[in-house]
């Protein structure tokens, strides 16, 4: 079953999946991970969607990563 990601409940264990969008959901999720700053790039969807496994855990922790290496 594919998830929906406009409103499916998103925690950091939900799998990225070739199906995943950038939606308000994922916004507010990743916002509540990783502050108010939290912005969508284009350098992180391209990490986002390389095909490697990830969960949205991964996600917010690499956007995380790149803020303290800027």
């Amino acid at each position: 079953m594919k998830f929906d990601w406009h409103g499916g409940e998103i925690s950091r264990a939900t799998e990225v999946d070739s199906d995943y969008r950038n939606t308000q959901n994922v916004r507010r999720f990743l916002s509540d991970q990783c502050g108010p700053e939290f912005k969508f790039d284009r350098e992180l969807m391209a990490w986002v969607r390389n095909g490697a496994a990830k969960n949205m855990g991964d996600v917010a922790d690499e956007w995380s990563r790149r803020r303290v290496a800027r």
